[in-house]
């Protein structure tokens, strides 16, 4: 088993989880300000492309970084006015604007580069690993943690920040009122339509960080629909989490570590048709699990009420 769990197993499934987790705090974000953010997959997809126009032009991993977090937030003005402004229904904005990224991305593949499926060239130029050397020399946790981006190192950061921020602040109490009675936070003069607005274009700043790490942090590559459901494993770890950002990013551990065994998977042997579905049958699986907690959970209050 200890030979199957190996540091790069580990390294793998940190730099798995980090787009994931990104979206999920996106996700989080919006969820508290009552505005149900379904388009993290499309923002990811935004945000991966950008980054790879921002670095081969800007010559840049900065450049692409901050190529992709402006996109995305320029894309997220979609949701950030339709949900809000014009009172559309963000089920069917969030549906529509990842048809929209992924159509979007394969055409300007075309006009840019003129290529379709991946684009890949020398002069994009990818994320640096930060190795901190009293962190390096430690067996293991060394090799684990001296190979990450600073976007991986900064998700964590903003994990501690947006939770510190949500619970511990007036700021954070504004944004949870704003969600739980928009009426009663308006009465209390708090701007509601402005709070939901910057809520939703600072968590599509996030997601085009995950972007970014998805095609700079490691492959340095531009792949057609390269997100490949992260976004949808996100909207699941904002479920579980019930929009709280600490127990959401511990969904997101699970979901990074199956990301990543179905890659080292593949490498045993395995057919990649098989290993592929891994990601997406642990997030079934914890849905479901999930699901029959709160159905016990509600039958034990039922019935203690009743007695």
């Amino acid at each position: 088993m200890m030979s199957f769990i190996t540091p790069s197993l580990v390294n793998s499934a940190v730099q798995a989880m980090t787009p994931i987790l990104l979206a999920t705090l996106a996700g989080v974000l919006c969820g508290r300000v009552g505005v149900f953010n379904m388009a993290m997959e499309g923002q990811l997809l935004v945000g991966a492309f950008a980054a790879v126009v921002g670095s081969y032009f800007l010559g840049s991993a900065l450049g692409g970084v901050a190529a992709a977090i402006v996109a995305t937030v320029v894309f997220s003005l979609i949701l950030a006015y339709g949900a809000t402004v014009f009172r559309g229904d963000s089920v069917v904005i969030c549906i529509g604007m990842n048809l929209l990224a992924s159509g979007l991305t394969a055409f300007l593949l075309r006009q840019i580069f003129g290529v379709s499926g991946t684009f890949d060239d020398p002069r994009i130029v990818g994320l640096e690993k930060i190795r901190i050397a009293a962190i390096n020399a430690v067996p293991w946790i060394g090799w684990i943690f001296s190979r990450q981006t600073a976007i991986t190192w900064a998700s964590w950061f903003f994990v501690a920040i947006i939770t510190t921020v949500m619970f511990r602040t007036p700021v954070g109490l504004r944004l949870r009122g704003v969600g739980e009675d928009p009426d009663a936070a308006e009465t209390m003069g708090v701007d509601v339509m402005r709070y939901r607005i910057v809520t939703v274009l600072i968590a599509a700043a996030l997601t085009g960080l995950g972007g970014a790490q998805l095609s700079l942090g490691g492959v340095d590559v531009f792949s057609e629909d390269m997100s490949g459901g992260r976004g949808w494993i996100a909207v699941v770890a904002v479920m579980l989490g019930r929009n709280h950002p600490l127990w959401a990013s511990l969904a997101c551990v699970l979901f990074g570590a199956s990301d990543s065994l179905s890659v080292r998977l593949q490498g045993e042997g395995l057919p990649n048709q098989l290993t592929d579905i891994v990601p997406y049958v642990v997030t079934l699986a914890a849905l479901a699990i999930s699901r029959r907690r709160r159905q016990k959970k509600a039958v034990t209050e039922t019935i203690t009420a009743h007695a």
